[in-house]
């Protein structure tokens, strides 16, 4: 059970490593818009391990990702979408399939609640703009990237899956 655990808890800290440097580092910036990968490591921990999970790793890779690389001041709000974005992953694919059609409404429903709704109302807050003003950009983001989340998370577990499988087994007994 212990060693369980230890490997659990390895995994979900590397995945909370990659989500700090797809968001932080590798990731294109502006005041409005962030276009990054971080979204794969965050729905792999929610896959592998859960809604909880996957919403605590969330929280813990913004927080220290905001004191390692600061983008401004620290806004809780931020934090609190990305706990129901990676509890949203966790409810749609931690033990189901990551099929197109899970896919698909887990990030519609984080495309338009979360990240249209919600973090636009978040820069509302701190940028003093309207909100008609930020949604143009913000939708042409949306577009662009959910076809391509989706993509990527199905290819990425479809050749992540069998490996996992063979090696937690190993690990597990």
């Amino acid at each position: 059970m212990y060693k369980n655990d230890i490997l659990k808890l390895t995994i979900v800290g590397i995945l909370v490593a990659m989500q700090i440097v797809l968001t932080r580092i590798l990731s294109i910036q502006t005041p409005i818009v962030r276009i990054g990968f971080s979204f794969l490591p965050l729905a792999l921990t929610a896959k592998l391990y859960g809604p909880l999970a996957g919403g605590i790793s969330a929280v813990i890779a913004d927080v220290i990702g905001m004191m390692l690389f600061p983008i401004g001041a620290f806004f809780i709000g931020f934090t609190i979408t990305a706990f129901i974005t990676g509890f949203l992953y966790g409810l749609f694919l931690y033990n189901r399939s990551v099929s197109y059609k899970n896919l698909l409404l887990v990030t519609l429903i984080i495309a338009v609640f979360i990240n249209l709704l919600l973090n636009s109302y978040w820069l509302t807050i701190l940028t003093e703009m309207s909100m008609i003003s930020l949604l143009p950009t913000r939708i042409i983001r949306s577009v662009i990237m959910i076809p391509v989340q989706i993509i990527t998370i199905k290819v990425t577990w479809k050749y992540l899956e069998p490996y996992l499988k063979t090696k937690l087994k190993e690990n597990y007994n």
